[in-house]
């Protein structure tokens, strides 16, 4: 199966934090890099997700935004720092791509203005922030 997220990170599930409707899964992408994913019990269960199991953290690109460091005291469960490889700037929105230490890329749709103003250049380090609700999980 084909889908339009451009960010599909193979990882393996570190924990599985259940609660009475939705639940947290945290993905290991690498030594350093995890994802949280807030998805619902139901999803847990239907997908058999547990501790061990690869698994993979899928991203749309408009759900990522970016930062030139860490922001802290924000709810945003997941922050991923890593080299950017390619800013392509389009009429208004671009696309900003990191690297992570693990090889992993991250893309994100943000405006040409942001990327100006953050001064997101290739070579450059940059965070990705992605909100624990945004990360959706699949399996093989």
């Amino acid at each position: 199966m084909k889908i339009s997220a451009r960010n599909q990170l193979k990882g393996t599930i570190k924990n599985v934090q259940e609660g009475a409707v939705n639940g947290v899964v945290t993905i290991c992408l690498g030594e350093n890099n995890k994802v949280k994913a807030d998805i619902t019990m139901e999803a847990i269960k239907d997908l058999g997700l547990a501790e061990g199991k690869e698994a993979y953290a899928v991203v749309k690109a408009s759900s990522v935004m970016f930062a030139t460091d860490e922001i802290k005291g924000i709810s945003a469960r997941n922050q991923l720092r890593g080299t950017i490889c390619d800013v392509k700037e389009g009429a208004v929105n671009g696309h900003v791509t990191i690297q992570l230490p693990s090889g992993d890329k991250v893309k994100g749709s943000i405006t040409n203005e942001a990327i100006e103003q953050l001064g997101l250049k290739v070579g450059g380090q940059a965070v990705a922030i992605i909100k624990a609700t945004e990360v959706m999980v699949g399996v093989e």
